[in-house]
């Protein structure tokens, strides 16, 4: 959604105008996750209500130069050069062999793999104003003669404008405040958010029972101090991110904003 709105192929108030049901892309019908449609719906709702209809209709818009590019300038498909031994990262696929299923599909997350750090580090970036950094656990390292040496900051690529990135962040806040986790949100404090639920491949299809869920988000919204993902593998008690994942991000969150001493607005 970021990257078609920053190309400026779609504003926040753009329609969609195939929402009114599931989606048929190459004899392959598409549905929301709880076949609920919402025509006309605009970009906002989209994200708010985990609309894949919705995010086909992007991804079209998008296109799959733009796909592929901006997919790459969020570090998808690629290491993060993280300063862990053993990283990996799963390729994206050769541009001719992207079929038009395959880019309507990964317009809501679904085709292509991450790791927890390349998602996070995408994530980062709106947080960080558009900017991409690389991801470090170490601040110092001190040698055996004793001096010290700083890890200084290092941005990878910027993928979208200061400016797309406030506004993907108002639209998160929207996501956590009118969204399906919004039970679960911390009162008095904007968070920007989102819910994940994602399939899992088995033998070539889609396990119908068990998923990942997850959510991702950062606080507080206009002022980031963190950035943090909550990743639940074969959750039991709900598939949904919303159910599972959601609330265990707000409470760590709690924790975290009073740690960092932030009251929420109005104390």
């Amino acid at each position: 959604m970021s990257s078609a709105l920053n190309a400026k192929l779609v504003t926040p108030q753009t329609k969609c105008n195939s929402c009114a049901g599931p989606v048929s892309v190459s004899g392959y019908d598409i549905h929301t996750w709880d076949d609920k449609y919402f025509p006309n719906t605009n970009m906002i709702d989209v994200i708010q209500h985990s609309d894949n209809t919705g995010m086909v209709f992007v991804a079209q818009k998008l296109g799959l130069d733009g796909m592929i590019n901006y997919l790459g300038k969020f570090g998808i498909g690629d290491t993060t050069g993280i300063d862990l031994q053993g990283e990996v990262s799963a390729p994206l696929k050769p541009k001719n062999q992207w079929y038009a299923v395959d880019l309507a599909t990964t317009g809501f997350g679904q085709g292509i793999d991450v790791t927890p750090i390349e998602l996070l580090d995408a994530e980062a970036a709106i947080a960080n104003g558009g900017v991409r950094m690389e991801p470090h656990v170490v601040k110092t390292v001190q040698n055996f003669d004793g001096s010290v040496v700083n890890i200084a900051p290092k941005a990878l690529d910027t993928p979208i404008s200061a400016a797309t990135a406030k506004v993907m962040t108002e639209i998160m806040v929207n996501a956590v405040n009118k969204g399906e986790a919004s039970f679960a949100r911390l009162k008095g404090y904007r968070i920007a958010g989102k819910t994940g639920t994602a399939s899992i491949p088995i033998q070539g299809h889609y396990d119908p029972t068990q998923t990942i869920a997850s959510f991702v988000g950062f606080a507080p919204a206009d002022n980031p101090k963190f950035v943090m993902l909550v990743i639940l593998n074969r959750p039991t008690s709900s598939i949904y991110g919303a159910e599972t994942a959601a609330p265990i991000f707000f409470d760590i969150a709690k924790s975290l904003l009073r740690y960092y001493g932030i009251p929420p607005e109005g104390e």
